[in-house]
């Protein structure tokens, strides 16, 4: 799989996981400590996150940093 379809994955994920806890953006940005603008780029597939920002992501949305890895395909370089 290619790189940004693994990023495209990643980001729906987030904005799943956001959606059905009814938080915005600006609220997960707030939870996560990360500016609002990068949570978006990352829902969009436009960032490459690193692991720390991952975590920060999924406790801020209640969830395992592996739930949000889950069931995106494997990387092709």
């Amino acid at each position: 799989m290619r790189k940004e379809a693994i990023l495209s994955q990643f980001g729906t994920k987030v904005k799943l996981f956001r959606n059905e806890r009814d938080i915005s953006q600006e609220k997960l940005a707030e939870l996560s400590k990360l500016d609002r603008t990068y949570i978006s780029s990352i829902e969009r597939g436009q960032r490459n996150i690193g692991i720390l920002n991952i975590i920060k992501i999924a406790d801020a949305l209640q969830v395992k940093a592996s739930s949000l890895l889950e069931e995106i395909g494997d990387f092709d370089a």
